[in-house]
């Protein structure tokens, strides 16, 4: 063997052979053993069985809440947040830095902060989320098994009580919408209800449409006036002579009706009646009511679709709630299964017999190129 030889062995000794020697012995003999704790869960919503008879198969193509809830939940595990509730209830920080001066590469330093701790938290939490069905896996890692299914047990603890939180907050902001629109619709109707008081107070008129149907009897009676005395009138033209007494009464009869039937005609355009501000057209005064009218009517209706949304609203914050459905409880682990000692050698292995390999490919191309 050349001298070049012999210096491709000795940087496979120094870059493979050596640091695999001290992974395997930190691995096998400075590495505590650590146990895991798996649970799984996700967010349901309860709907009455109205709303699933009317929505149907629509339900399923527009898919629900539960994979948003899910994304919410995902990420408040990982959060600052639900660090400082477990490290509050289990003591994350005394556990994970117990053993950091026999075992520093998986422990925790002793002087961390909460930043460096959430950091960790990520390390020994691995939380997966499936978008299209909502389910949510959780696994931890501790040096004792107790301690890993306390870690697991607090995180759905806090999970369920952060979704009965957004359950409720949910709860109060329809009702309180929904109380809202009926406090506007009934200042409306009362407004709509005053305002009507307010007209028929100045004008004296209780009802104008019933004022009006009274004229309108009395067109219709002089219009059957008029109809049987132009009848009377044919029937005396084609009996009686012309200067017939009865022929000019008849036909006197019958002007005084036709200008009696103008007149009322032209009563109703130009007619003006005393009120309590002064004279004031009728026509206007009716065109006013019904606008006044059409407004209560319309606040009734208002009023009667706010009042069932309440009843609605109330009935789906009674029915319809998120709950955190877990389908695997925290596991307590028997053995230690962490950390993995054959894949991380076998890993670690590979990358240096692959960095090694490229640096030994690059040394002899450039020896070949020089």
């Amino acid at each position: 063997m050349s001298r070049r030889h012999w210096v491709i062995v000795a940087s496979f000794v120094l870059m493979v052979i050596l640091p695999i020697a001290g992974v395997v012995g930190y691995l096998w003999g400075v590495a505590k053993d650590q146990y895991g704790s798996v649970t799984g869960f996700t967010v349901r919503q309860e709907e009455s069985a109205g709303a699933q008879e009317i929505l149907g198969g629509l339900a399923q193509l527009a898919g629900s809440n539960s994979s948003s809830d899910g994304e919410i939940l995902y990420q408040f595990i990982l959060s600052q947040h639900m660090v400082r509730l477990v490290e509050d209830s289990v003591g994350l920080q005394a556990h994970y830095t117990q053993y950091w001066e026999e075992d520093p590469v998986f422990s925790l330093w002793p002087d961390a902060t909460i930043e460096d701790l959430e950091g960790f938290w990520e390390r020994v939490v691995r939380v997966s989320l499936d978008s299209s069905s909502g389910l949510i896996d959780v696994q931890v890692r501790a040096f004792d098994a107790e301690t890993a299914h306390a870690i697991t047990s607090s995180i759905v603890h806090h999970s369920q009580a952060m979704i009965n939180a957004l359950n409720e907050t949910a709860r109060e902001d329809a009702m309180r919408y929904a109380r809202e629109d009926l406090e506007n619709s009934v200042a409306r109707l009362k407004d709509a209800r005053e305002a009507l008081t307010a007209f028929r107070t100045r004008t004296r008129i209780v009802d104008p449409a019933s004022d009006l149907q009274g004229r309108m009897g009395v067109m219709s009676n002089l219009q059957q006036q008029l109809a049987e005395a132009l009848i009377e009138y044919d029937l005396l033209k084609d009996s009686a002579s012309s200067t017939d007494p009865r022929l000019t009464q008849t036909t006197r009869r019958i002007t005084a009706i036709q200008d009696r039937i103008k007149l009322e005609r032209e009563a109703f355009a130009t007619e003006s009646i005393e009120t309590g501000v002064g004279q004031e057209d009728y026509p206007d005064l009716i065109a006013e009511f019904e606008g006044l009218v059409v407004d209560r009517e319309f606040s009734e209706e208002t009023y009667r679709a706010t009042l069932a949304a309440v009843d609605v609203a109330r009935a789906k914050a009674q029915r319809q709630s998120r709950y955190l459905a877990t389908f695997v409880p925290p596991t307590l682990a028997e053995s230690s299964e962490y950390p993995k000692r054959f894949t991380l050698a076998a890993l670690i292995a590979a990358c240096l017999l692959l960095a090694w390999a490229i640096l030994t490919l690059v040394y002899y191309s450039i020896r070949d190129r020089s």
